[in-house]
């Protein structure tokens, strides 16, 4: 490998330009090429203020710009197709959540990882969130079972209802999204998932016959713990339904409070997705007379990072990954497992079935 490492960019809509804009600055990576099919590549790289190579197709730019790393944030669908060829040609790949489109499409990309020996990121990246690590740390200090309690409705509209109708040809939100808070629950519970249901309804006539924009799913785990998670897309979904972020357990309870990002009208922003501000805990503890023994605490996250820094954040790991060989068969594992969680809430849509894992 080259002292700096050659970092081919597919895909710079809204995730892939965040990345190429780390790349951009950190001295130890190389764009050589950006590629995408519209005209997002050149307007990233006027946004760069760079003159990197641009690439209609996936095979040229690979075969011409001799990459040792790719990042891939392209729709759902091309993941499996884009990730295999990378490693075959002996790439490193960074590629944004979920890992692909299919359980097989998956295992074959962590097999093909393992047989070439090279690093697969996948863009989990509330992981690099020292917010929603601390939200995590301190679910983990309520006692079991616990109860969790989690949305993202986005009320889509202009390019976003395009880049949301594009996701909803290859994968639903409760699945697309889903994977990042289903994550985020097998991290608080530590424990093993036993059986999922879900419900659905498709609002609009924009999207397939057998497809929903808006779904909630339920998970029951071994510990006992509960856990629920909705996602909506789309110009129909309500403003006040965008923001819950809340854990409870015997000892007490934790909640994210984004006063500013849950506000209506921000659903669509980015930013907004990640913000949390401020942490609530609250304790359980009765006295006598069954008053509360502690009031509520709370953690102010108002310097947290923003959305590029947490980009940022994502590819120093997987700078990290490559320069130390870090054993990555644990992060892939969890990314195959949220998504077979995922795809079981899916299945359960579809079918009208709790499905047993």
């Amino acid at each position: 490998m080259s002292e700096k490492i050659k970092i081919l960019v597919v895909g710079c809509g809204n995730m892939g330009a965040s990345h190429a804009a780390a790349y951009h600055q950190m001295p130890e990576f190389e764009i050589c090429g950006l590629v995408a099919r519209g005209e997002s590549k050149s307007l990233l790289n006027q946004k760069l203020g760079a003159n990197y190579p641009l690439f209609e197709d996936f095979d040229e730019a690979l075969q011409t710009s001799q990459p040792d790393a790719v990042c891939i944030s392209t729709y759902p669908d091309t993941h499996e197709e884009f990730a295999l060829k990378a490693l075959e040609a002996d790439c490193h790949i960074f590629i944004e959540k979920p890992l692909a489109d299919s359980i097989s499409g998956c295992e074959k990309i962590n097999a093909k990882a393992k047989e070439k020996n090279k690093k697969v990121v996948v863009g989990y990246i509330l992981r690099h969130h020292p917010s929603w690590i601390r939200f995590i740390q301190e679910a983990q200090k309520l006692g079991k079972p616990l109860v969790m309690r989690m949305n993202l409705n986005q009320q889509s509209h202009g390019f976003m209802w395009d880049v949301h109708r594009n996701l909803m040809k290859s994968l639903s939100p409760i699945v697309d999204c889903g994977v990042h808070y289903i994550d985020v629950m097998c991290q608080m519970t530590r424990s093993k998932p036993v059986w999922v249901s879900a419900i659905g309804a498709r609002l609009t006539d924009d999207i397939a016959q057998d497809n929903y924009n808006y779904g909630q799913l339920q998970i029951r785990f071994e510990d006992g713990s509960v856990g629920w998670y909705e996602a909506g897309w789309g110009p129909m979904v309500s403003e006040t339904a965008f923001f819950v972020k809340d854990v409870f357990g015997p000892k007490g309870a934790v909640s994210i409070v984004a006063k500013e990002a849950g506000k209506a009208g921000k659903s669509d922003d980015v930013d907004s997705h990640t913000k949390t501000e401020s942490i609530r805990v609250h304790h359980a503890d009765l006295d006598e007379k069954n008053n509360f023994t502690r009031p509520d605490e709370w953690i102010d996250m108002t310097d947290e990072p923003n959305h590029q820094e947490l980009c940022n954040r994502e590819q120093a790991y997987f700078l990290e990954a490559i320069q130390k060989n870090l054993d990555l068969a644990d992060h892939l594992d969890d990314a195959l497992n949220s998504l077979k969680i995922a795809f079981a809430c899916d299945e359960s849509v579809k079918t009208g079935k709790v499905i047993r894992l």
